[in-house]
């Protein structure tokens, strides 16, 4: 049995705060009917969910991150290396030992409700997917979704989980006061290749189902085909966005990937385990695309990259958008109807 069946990393690289580490010996005991690996969810007793953004690339001012960490276990994940913060690993770490903000929803309704809070757009999964399969359970991104619609507080999503269409009470609540917008992420139509490359997240299938049910209930969505890996699934992008058109999808958008730090190390792992033929020539044009490194962080440039592959993405992307009469942007979203509320009570002001 393979342990790690379903799982997007490989193995634990090693945390780069940490000082020391563990290497197994060569002629060690190995178990050969190792254990599947299990999830293990830790609660979270932060006292604040609202985060600020000053990134000049990102269109959002504040963004609220219910989970740390992410069972959907996409190797080529950013957001991996947020977890070395906590102590653990950027590989089987991230996708196994999930962080959980229960309290997600009250401390969100109580930054809301201070007299110096400014009405601005939420994003939500701005770090790791907030409809990720324990959602379904827990329900803290439905929390505070009821939060914001009480307050008509803009928020926009970005998800791979079609669970997102289970909230569109709330959604269109929001919604018909342009306070509302998805992005369900979409990387390939290949239902094989989306097993292994995100191997927890919803279906293709299911992901355009969550996008007709969406635009059915009057919710502005769209895709994100993010991020788009060259010589993997870079030429699906024309039929991703002729499906989404399809499905009801009004906008779009997409990122070329980048792998930092030991983000480089997993997806490097990943592709010796599924392309391994492939594997060079992919790393090859990540350089190309990010003036010869596997990441960039520049502003601007870290989401699209550079040079001739980028170049060329990026016009592919244009003018498939033009033929489908698909918006390059999300909607503006408006605080206009922003009103601040309590628990049981009307409004304040």
């Amino acid at each position: 049995m393979d342990p790690h069946r379903g799982r997007g990393a490989q193995q634990n690289p090693v945390n780069r705060f940490d000082l020391l580490h563990c290497q197994t010996d060569e002629d060690a005991w190995i178990d050969d009917d190792p254990r599947p690996l299990r999830t293990t969810f830790l609660r979270d007793d932060s006292q604040t969910v609202l985060n600020s953004n000053d990134s000049e690339d990102l269109r959002f001012e504040y963004s609220v991150n219910p989970y740390r960490g992410c069972e959907h276990g996409c190797s080529y994940c950013y957001a991996r290396t947020y977890h070395e913060y906590l102590g653990y690993s950027a590989g089987l770490d991230f996708e196994s030992k999930i962080i959980v903000k229960a309290d997600a929803p009250r401390l969100l309704e109580k930054a809301l409700a201070k007299p110096s809070y400014k009405p601005a757009m939420i994003a939500m999964s701005g770090i790791t997917d907030c409809y990720q399969p324990v959602e379904r359970k827990l329900e803290i991104t439905r929390g505070c979704l009821e939060v914001m619609a009480r307050f008509r507080q803009p928020v926009g999503l970005i998800t791979k989980n079609a669970l997102v269409a289970r909230d569109v009470d709330y959604l269109g609540e929001l919604a018909r006061h342009r306070a509302a917008c998805v992005f369900l992420s979409v990387t390939s139509l290949d239902p094989k290749l989306a097993r292994i490359l995100e191997p927890r997240a919803s279906s293709p299938r299911a992901r355009l189902d969550a996008i007709r049910a969406l635009a059915d209930a009057g919710i502005p969505v769209g895709v994100s085909a993010a991020p788009m890996i060259p010589a993997l699934n870079d030429s699906e992008l024309p039929a991703i966005l002729e499906a989404v058109k399809e499905a009801g999808g009004s906008f779009a958008f997409y990122t070329t990937v980048r792998l930092p730090g030991a983000v480089a190390e997993v997806f490097s792992a990943w592709l010796d385990r599924h392309f391994p033929e492939r594997k060079e020539k992919i790393l090859g044009r990540i350089r190309a695309s990010h003036g010869g490194k596997l990441n960039s962080s520049v502003p601007g440039e870290r989401m699209r990259g550079q040079g001739e592959p980028a170049g060329q993405l990026r016009a592919l992307f244009h003018a498939s958008c033009r033929r489908l009469g698909l918006a390059t942007r999300a909607p503006e979203l408006s605080t206009a109807a922003f009103r601040k509320v309590m628990a049981g009570q009307g409004e304040l002001f």
